[in-house]
């Protein structure tokens, strides 16, 4: 069930961020939205390669993250808007790495340390995107993301910024799952020189399946998301697990600095 505007989980302490597109109120509230997260386990060292120095690739059976997402935002404090990205999982150098990877990435924020850093953020509007570039740093761009789900199926696309085509694209339909709370995030990223930890705090229930007959096609190499696409070696590839939700809410809130 979904909450209304003025539930606890919205009534947070918020303050004003200054953007080139603007003031944003923090955190930024998400009252209304779908999510597709796609988990692929890819050679951990293809995931070190593209980690920045500090963070340090986590595994689940000897293999590395990449979280494939999109997301449809209806209602927000920051505007209507779609959203797509890559996140790759991992934790900081200087913490130590749990013995089990999975059990801790459904913990609440505010107790996990294995969390994701993004690589790539297309987004679908410029409000959007200034306010990740300039409160977290996020890689966002802004293009044409396509978002069509009925019920097991998804159909998705992120464009090339100038419309002569995708980047990338996933369709097909999850397979066999069970229903489940939707996950918190962890988001590590590089800001002004200090390392920031971003909880994402989530409500909802959704499910959690396997890949089904989900395929992801790499359809541009030349874009940076496309070659990072090609090195994680993603192309028609099968995610090996998928959380979908029609009925997320969630609060992103500001960085913490790292000591």
């Amino acid at each position: 069930m979904k909450l209304p505007h003025n539930d606890i989980f919205f009534q947070f302490p918020r303050h004003t961020v200054p953007t080139s597109q603007g003031d944003v109120t923090m955190p930024i509230l998400y009252y209304d939205a779908s999510q597709w997260l796609f988990i692929f386990k890819t050679d951990k060292a293809r995931v070190q390669q593209l980690l920045p120095d500090g963070l340090k690739a986590v595994s689940v059976g000897g293999k590395g993250l990449a979280g494939v997402a999109f997301y449809e935002y209806r209602d927000t404090s920051i505007g209507v808007y779609n959203e797509a990205g890559i996140a790759l999982g991992c934790l900081p150098n200087s913490m130590p790495t749990p013995a089990t990877t999975l059990p801790h990435l459904m913990k609440r924020a505010e107790n996990n340390t294995i969390g994701f850093h993004v690589i790539d953020l297309p987004v679908t509007t410029q409000a959007a995107c200034s306010a990740g570039r300039d409160i977290w740093s996020f890689p966002k761009i802004v293009t044409d993301i396509g978002y069509q789900e009925n019920g097991s199926r998804f159909n998705g696309h992120v464009a090339l910024p100038d419309n002569s085509g995708n980047i990338l694209s996933i369709s097909g339909s999850s397979g066999p799952g069970f229903p489940w709370p939707v996950i918190d995030l962890v988001l590590y990223s590089r800001h002004q020189k200090n390392w920031l930890r971003t909880l994402v705090n989530t409500h909802g229930t959704g499910r959690i399946c396997t890949g089904g007959s989900l395929r992801l096609q790499v359809e541009n190499t030349d874009h940076p998301m496309g070659k990072h696409l090609d090195l994680l070696d993603l192309n028609q590839k099968k995610p090996f697990m998928v959380i979908r939700s029609t009925e997320l809410q969630l609060r992103l809130n500001s960085g913490a600095v790292m000591p």
